[in-house]
């Protein structure tokens, strides 16, 4: 029997993409990478992983053919002197190595979370402010129902409706609603005295709410988010921010809220804190955008799940 190296390595890998794959959703860390909607096709990468390594582990091993067996012209040019085997040269060991990188950092180190210093680069209050104007735009080309304006107009703000108020039934992260349920849901924040940003609506809340502004200043409201700072900001004022991830971390996007309070200068950029306040509107840069007073605040650890994942919405 003859040992193949390189098969075995190659077997190696295949078998250790599939592990690690197992690993992410085992422990949870998978929806650090991707939306849980792809979780299935992720599910059956690593059950393809390991078929292909069952496959791969047959040409491990090999009967070694004795000499005799072998006959091979010299005066043959179409002869190869390498009888089966296959040299290790610098460019196939490039290769494993650029294979075997990401199963070592996947299994060393811990999934990092985008934080603020990814905020930055991606310059988050021009995404922020590009968010706005997109989002104004598309409304003003949009027909308004006028009755749902004053179903909410009608409506009186209590004291401690933010605490007292009923959310919708959780939606699943990934989920896909139809276009009636969502509607409902945009019914529902339109009538609502105060905005819960749940992490399975705040998506489609903030789209809504960057889309219609004046409807919904002078509301309520409660979130959470990491802090972050801008070169520019007064001592009073920070974002509170997340990351929006639609298919996989490479395509996060920051959605948050320009925030005031008088401690802001104090609070440390990354600190995970969850907030009460009201809504208001405020002009950023030349563009018109919301932003939260903050009435009262607390640190709070960096949830389970940090990401923010859209819903899907099924056109019928």
């Amino acid at each position: 029997m003859q040992f193949h190296f390189q098969q075995a390595l190659r077997a190696l890998i295949l078998v250790a993409f599939s592990a690690m794959i197992v690993k992410l959703h085992l422990t949870g860390d998978i929806t650090k990478y991707i939306n849980p909607k792809y979780d299935f096709l992720s599910q059956s990468a690593a059950v393809l992983f390991f078929i292909l390594f069952l496959i791969q582990l047959a040409r491990v091993w090999s009967v070694k053919e004795e000499d005799n067996h072998h006959t091979c012209s010299h005066e043959d040019h179409h002869c190869s002197h390498d009888h089966g085997t296959s040299s290790f040269s610098m460019k196939k060991f490039i290769s494993y190595c650029i294979l075997v990188t990401p199963i070592l950092t996947g299994f060393v180190f811990p999934a990092k979370v985008l934080d603020a210093s990814i905020a930055s680069k991606k310059g988050a209050m021009v995404l922020l402010s590009s968010q706005q104007q997109s989002a104004q735009k598309d409304k003003a080309e949009s027909l308004k129902s006028s009755e749902l304006e004053e179903a909410s107009d009608e409506t009186v703000i209590g004291e401690d409706s933010l605490y007292d108020h009923e959310a919708a039934e959780p939606i699943t992260m990934g989920e896909t609603i139809s276009n009636d349920e969502y509607e409902k849901m945009i019914e529902e924040l339109r009538k609502s005295p105060d905005i819960i940003m749940d992490d399975y609506v705040y998506s489609t809340y903030y789209e809504e709410i960057s889309s219609d502004l004046d409807h919904y200043k002078g509301k309520k409201m409660k979130l959470n988010g990491f802090v972050y700072k801008e070169e520019g900001f007064s001592s009073d004022q920070l974002v509170l921010a997340r990351f929006l991830i639609t298919h996989c971390v490479a395509d996060a996007s920051i959605v948050g809220f320009l925030s005031e309070l008088p401690e802001a200068s104090s609070i440390e950029v990354d600190t995970w804190i969850e907030a009460e306040g009201v809504l208001e509107v405020t002009t950023y840069n030349g563009v018109e955008m919301p932003v939260l007073k903050i009435t009262h605040w607390e640190k709070i650890s960096e949830p389970e799940e940090p990401y923010l994942y859209p819903i899907n919405v099924k056109l019928l």
